[in-house]
C-alpha cells in the first residue's frame, strides 16, 4: 500500500513546535516547515494562560481562546505580527499587564519558565470570496491537506449553507462566533449531523436539528442553522474545516476496553498529534503530541477546554507505526464500552508514495 497523494512529508502542512520565552519583542520562530495560516499555542506550565488560537484570514492580532466562551480580543496580549515562510513573528501587543503572555514570557504570572507549544496548519495563505452557499464566505483552503479556514457574517438564512472550497467532504469542523460571546460548536463525522459537542466544554454529545441544519455536508458546503447558542444576525464567525486524507489525516472513533492494555485504533500512519474526547459522558479533549513525548509512552497532554498546566507521570498512550494504543484505563482515555472521537495528524504515513515503510518509536 502506498500513498501518491502528495502528503509524503506532513510538516509540508502541519507541525508541533516547541520554544522558550525570552521576553524579547519581536521574536521570530522558525521550523515549522511550511508558513502557517493557523497557530494554536499554550504556555505548558501555567494553568492561567488560555489557549490562543490566531490565524491569518482574521490577522495576527486577533486572538480567540478554545477553553473559553469569550469573543476575539484584538492585540491585549501580544501578537503574531507576520506568517512567515517557516513560522511567525511576534511582538507585545498594546494593552496588559503581561503583554508577552500567550506567546513569549519568560516566567508568566510566576509558573516557573517560559515553555511553550505550539501547534500549526497550513491553509492557502491570502483569503478568496466563495458564494457556493447562500451566505457568501471568505475562505484560506489548502486541497491537498484537506484544510481550510472560513470567515462568514450570519445572514438571516433560517439556514446557513457555506462554502469551505475543499472540493472533499470535511469529516471535522470548528467554529466560534468571533464577535459575541459562544461556545465553540464543534461538528464531528460520528456523531452525526445532529450532533453537538463543544470545544471549550467537557460535556458529552448532545442532539440538536439545529447546529447543523440536520444536513450532513457535502464536497462544497457545511450547513448551520439557525437556532443555534450564538447566530445573532451579523455576527462574525470562524470556521476551522478538516477532510481526511489517506496517510495523513484522520477523524474517526474508538470504544474503550477499560485495560491498560488498551484499544488500539488504526490511522494508516504514525500520528505526531492527536487530540481525543469522550462523548457518552462528560469529560475534557485531550491533545498529546510527539515533539512533547519524544518516546513512549505519551505522558504529557493539553487539555483544550481549560487553561490547565501540562501534566506527567501517567502512561496514556502509544505512538506506533500505523496508529495509536491507550496504556491506561481511565474514563478520560479508556473506559470500559465507553464512546470517544479523535482527530490525529501524521509524522509520516505508514508507507510512502515510493514504498518506504515508516518506523516504531
Amino acid at each position: 500500500m502506498s500513498y501518491t497523494n502528495g502528503l509524503d512529508k506532513p510538516t509540508d502542512y502541519f507541525s508541533t513546535n516547541l520554544w522558550v520565552a525570552d521576553d524579547s519583542s519581536p521574536r521570530s520562530f522558525t521550523g515549522f516547515g511550511h508558513q502557517p495560516d493557523f497557530v494554536w499555542v499554550k504556555h505548558r506550565g501555567s494553568a492561567s494562560i488560555n489557549h490562543t488560537l490566531v490565524d491569518s484570514l482574521r490577522g495576527g492580532d486577533k486572538m480567540l481562546f478554545s477553553n473559553t466562551t469569550a469573543s476575539e480580543d484584538t492585540k491585549s496580549h501580544g501578537e503574531i505580527t507576520s506568517f512567515n515562510s517557516d513560522g511567525i513573528t511576534v511582538a507585545d501587543g498594546t494593552n496588559g499587564t503581561y503583554p508577552r503572555l500567550y506567546f513569549n514570557d519568560l516566567d508568566p504570572f510566576g509558573a516557573g519558565g517560559g515553555n511553550y507549544v505550539g501547534w500549526s496548519w497550513k491553509a492557502g495563505g491570502t483569503a478568496s470570496s466563495n458564494t457556493d452557499g447562500n451566505t457568501a464566505t471568505n475562505i484560506s483552503v489548502n486541497q491537498t491537506s484537506g484544510f481550510s479556514i472560513v470567515s462568514y457574517t450570519v445572514s438571516s438564512e433560517t439556514t446557513m449553507s457555506l462554502g469551505h472550497g475543499l472540493n472533499a467532504i470535511p469529516k471535522m469542523i470548528i467554529t466560534k462566533s468571533r464577535s459575541t460571546v459562544s461556545n465553540w460548536d464543534t461538528y464531528h463525522v460520528s456523531l452525526g449531523n445532529t450532533g453537538r459537542i463543544l470545544l471549550d466544554g467537557t460535556g458529552a454529545v448532545s442532539t440538536s436539528a439545529n447546529v447543523w441544519g440536520s444536513t450532513t455536508p457535502t464536497s462544497s458546503l457545511f450547513y448551520q442553522g439557525g437556532n443555534g447558542t450564538w447566530y445573532n444576525l451579523g455576527s462574525t464567525a470562524i470556521a476551522y474545516c478538516f477532510a481526511e486524507k489517506k496517510g495523513y489525516s484522520k477523524f474517526s472513533s474508538y470504544v474503550g476496553n477499560g485495560n491498560s492494555d488498551g484499544t488500539f485504533v488504526y490511522t494508516g500512519f504514525k500520528p505526531a498529534w492527536i487530540m481525543q474526547k469522550r462523548t457518552d459522558v462528560a469529560n475534557g479533549w485531550h491533545i498529546f503530541d510527539t515533539k512533547r513525548d519524544t518516546f513512549n509512552a505519551c505522558e504529557r497532554y493539553m487539555t483544550a477546554n481549560a487553561s490547565s498546566s501540562e501534566p506527567s507521570g501517567t502512561d496514556y498512550v502509544d505512538i506506533l507505526s500505523n496508529g495509536f494504543k491507550m496504556r491506561r484505563n481511565g474514563n478520560d482515555i479508556n473506559g470500559s464500552g465507553a464512546s470517544y472521537i479523535y482527530m490525529a495528524f501524521a509524522s509520516s504515513p505508514f508507507v510512502t508514495s515510493t514504498s518506504i515503510p515508516t518506523t516504531a518509536r
